[in-house]
């Protein structure tokens, strides 16, 4: 405010000097405009200083902000949650976990609860294009040698991005196959349990140690391939403590664990999602399963599984579908030298579904969903090697209806009720309640 008047004194002095110097005289003009010269000079002087003043204040205010911004940073990096400035955390906590409830409804004495499984997730990134992802699972609550718990890896593997939707990994990872294997949890799918389809024609969840490469264009197609183990039919079991009728390939799957690598195997699979909401894909994976293992007649058996899904979210509802097929070649040899043993091993087993869901209600954080699904699966449609007579007959399509409803509380936990009803086996009719959670 100070400079403002002394410059505006100055310009009323060169005014009124005007006149002034027309009478007094050259001279006396010659002074006041020298006095004036030396005025403005120093309002100058003391501009230039304001200015600077302003400038070291706002430097200071820029170097205490800047601290402030810091601090949340390096916190949020220590404990892997996201700062406020939007910076990522090189290494963050993930899981997911659910515990249901099955009750038979011809035989409530049956009734169980279970702790289905507890997922622990770690993934870190090493720099922009690196990362290491791991995930550790608990099944059944206790683990030990006289308690049907199990602690596993489920992933545990290196990616490294290339740039342009190019990726590589290597490790222990999830298969792409179908729509459940590599988005499993109880928060992504409809239902208590599991389909069917999804967890005994494809094994759930299934993983295999390998390499692979995924990539995506702009049309909305993305790709993944591999080179991985496979599956071990030397551990098949004939008799009837076998499970090979509950799910073929769970019974010889090897898990990364010793897994034998003589023989290895291939898998690919493309998925479109050009249009909203629209998801159309399919998957196939091959590889012998004998491993020239002595004394063992199937050395030459190959396993091959291929499916064909798609999704579609409309709004409100949600619809898909999924087919899936896997065949076992080569196994007449292995099955006549078990003739007469009630688990022979299929050469064919598949299984489809269809599947409806409608967003009834969303009140605030809850999200009501009812479900309706339908499905047809066999795991032993066909044997070879087996004569007619021994007793063993290839099974019958089971078909499962299940209706129910899944209630989201938010985004990281569901609640769930259905009931399911069986066409040929119908002790097996039951109501399943659940609740799950991830993050």
């Amino acid at each position: 405010m100070m400079s403002k008047h002394m410059i505006a004194a100055a310009v009323a002095a060169a005014f009124l000097g005007a006149p002034l110097a027309a009478s007094a005289g050259e001279a006396e003009l010659l002074q006041r405009i020298e006095k004036m010269a030396a005025e403005l000079e120093q309002l100058k002087s003391e501009l230039r200083a304001s200015v600077k003043k302003t400038e070291v204040v706002e430097q200071r205010q820029q170097a205490l902000t800047a601290q402030v911004a810091a601090a949340p940073a390096a916190s949020g990096a220590a404990s892997g949650v996201a700062s406020a400035s939007g910076a990522a955390p090189a290494t963050v906590l993930s899981g997911y976990g659910e515990i249901n409830y099955n009750r038979p409804t011809k035989n409530a004495s049956a009734a169980q609860s279970d702790l289905r499984r507890a997922v622990i997730g770690i993934q870190h990134r090493f720099d922009e294009k690196t990362k290491v992802v791991g995930e550790f699972e608990l099944e059944h609550a206790v683990v030990s040698a006289d308690d049907k718990g199990e602690f596993e890896v489920e992933q545990l593997y290196v990616e490294r991005e290339f740039g342009n939707g190019l990726r590589a990994k290597a490790g222990l990872f999830l298969m792409p196959v179908g729509l459940l294997n590599t988005n499993h949890e109880p928060t992504a799918y409809y239902g208590v349990e599991r389909n069917f389809v999804e967890t005994a024609i494809i094994p759930s969840t299934w993983r295999e140690a390998g390499l692979g490469l995924s990539g995506e264009f702009a049309n909305g197609l993305s790709w993944d391939v591999g080179v991985t183990t496979g599956f071990d039919l030397s551990k098949w079991v004939f008799n009837a403590d076998g499970e090979g009728r509950e799910s073929p390939l769970g019974n010889i799957h090897q898990e990364g664990q010793l897994a034998k690598s003589r023989d290895l195997s291939v898998h690919g699979a493309l998925n479109w999602r050009g249009v909203p909401g629209l998801l159309l894909g399919g998957s196939v994976f091959t590889g012998k399963a004998g491993h020239k293992t002595a004394d063992f007649a199937a050395n030459d058996a190959r396993i091959t599984v291929l499916d064909l899904h798609g999704r579609y979210t409309p709004g409100q509802w949600d619809l898909s579908a999924l087919y899936a097929r896997g065949q076992i070649s080569n196994t007449e040899a292995v099955n006549q030298l078990n003739i007469g043993q009630p688990n022979p091993i299929p050469s064919a087993f598949a299984g489809w579904y269809l599947q409806a869901a409608y967003q009834l209600l969303k009140a605030g954080d809850y999200t009501l969903s009812p479900f309706l699904r339908y499905e047809q699966y066999n795991t032993a449609k066909s044997f070879k090697g087996v004569p007619q007579g021994v007793g063993v007959t290839p099974a019958v399509d089971e078909k499962v209806v299940t209706v129910g409803a899944n209630l989201k509380v938010g985004e990281g936990v569901v609640l769930k009720a259905d009931y399911q009803k069986f066409r040929e086996d119908k002790t097996r009719d039951r109501l399943n309640l659940g609740v799950g959670f991830s993050y």
